[in-house]
């Protein structure tokens, strides 16, 4: 994984994304969580979490790969947490996020990456599944090009 240091690009996206009060109180609800039950064992709470988010926030129907991405690209920018990029593979499909939010103390970045990543893996699973998605299809977190840049996959989970 590559570190995001601290450049022109990252302050603005920090700006826009973690406003200063609501940002540092999640903040320290995720950390605290963490630091009090473990990483692993905060991970469904945050997937849940991130389920739920979808369950308010449905998507409209997507008849193609594109009207998918644009959809959730749509809700994203609402929420002003980046942006996606879909591929399709034999095996399932990418999602690349980019634009992440990124927390401020760099010491956090890689744990609220964590949390923030099992939240996005939830609202991902919810949204396929509404979609026509297969249940057996999984959502994981399959490689971080930084703390802001995410691969996804939603896969077989054999595969």
């Amino acid at each position: 994984m590559t570190h995001t240091s601290d450049t022109p690009l990252l302050s603005w996206f920090q700006q826009q994304q973690t406003a200063p009060g609501w940002f540092d109180l999640l903040s320290v609800m995720i950390d605290g969580m963490v630091s009090n039950v473990g990483e692993a064992e905060s991970l469904p709470f945050l997937r849940q979490m991130g389920e739920t988010m979808a369950e308010r926030t449905p998507l409209p129907p997507s008849e193609t790969v594109g009207e998918l991405e644009a959809n959730i690209n749509a809700q994203l920018a609402l929420f002003n947490w980046g942006f996606i990029d879909i591929d399709t593979r034999d095996d399932g499909l990418a999602f690349r996020h980019q634009g992440l939010p990124v927390a401020r103390e760099e010491a956090h970045r890689t744990r609220w990456c964590f949390a923030f990543c099992a939240v996005l893996e939830g609202l991902y699973t919810r949204w396929m599944q509404e979609q026509g998605g297969v249940t057996s299809l999984v959502f994981t977190r399959e490689r971080l090009y930084s703390v802001s840049d995410v691969l996804f996959r939603y896969a077989n989970p054999s595969e």
